[in-house]
């Protein structure tokens, strides 16, 4: 484990899970929460209030990796990029439990659904959601405000206001559970010594 440093000046405080590649060092927001078990390797840059959740992966070894002010990278979730294929997740954007994201462009406000996998050159435009366990293939466009689903994956509607009022509402609450869980590892570390 290495202390993170870089523009933001994020952590120096404790031990994070980053690992710079070849020159490249992770940036890290100081509000962003970084869970313990999560792996930040290479050219990656994580914005204000984002979050990135237990057991993810984020490699940055081959292009930049960014993750947008507000949003969330769920456990067990994997982010890597192609050769000229940067992964980007712009802001306030949800993404599911072991949902992998390779070498594409996730707008604002989008809900990407567990265990759903994006490949290379994809956009998934504003305020749309993938459906859990849905397969989005190489290349792939859609209108703003789509429902993805499928195998291949496919747009079946629009969505809603109300559709795209849940997912801001599912970014908030994860920025407030950032937060409890930032407080718990604080309190931890104040009773036992041990940083996380």
């Amino acid at each position: 484990m290495r202390r993170c440093r870089g523009k933001f000046g994020a952590r120096k405080d404790r031990a994070v899970p980053i690992v710079p590649f070849e020159g490249r060092v992770p940036k890290i927001h100081p509000t962003a929460f970084i869970a313990p078990t999560a792996m930040i390797i290479g050219d990656v840059t994580i914005g204000e209030n984002a979050s990135v959740w237990y057991g993810c992966v984020l490699r940055g070894d081959l292009d930049p990796i960014r993750v947008g002010n507000g949003s969330n990278i769920q456990d067990n979730s994997v982010l890597h990029t192609g050769l000229d294929e940067p992964c980007i997740v712009k802001d306030n954007v949800t993404v599911g439990h072991m949902a992998c994201l390779h070498g594409c462009t996730i707008e604002d406000g989008c809900l990407i659904g567990m265990m759903a996998t994006v490949l290379n050159r994809t956009v998934i435009p504003r305020d749309s959601i993938v459906g859990a366990g849905s397969l989005v293939s190489e290349g792939k466009t859609f209108a703003e405000r789509s429902l993805i689903l499928g195998l291949p994956a496919k747009a079946v509607r629009s969505l809603t206001q109300e559709d795209i009022d849940g997912s801001y509402f599912n970014t908030a609450k994860y920025v407030e559970n950032a937060r409890r869980h930032r407080l718990m590892m604080e309190e931890h570390a104040a009773r036992t010594g041990l940083k996380f």
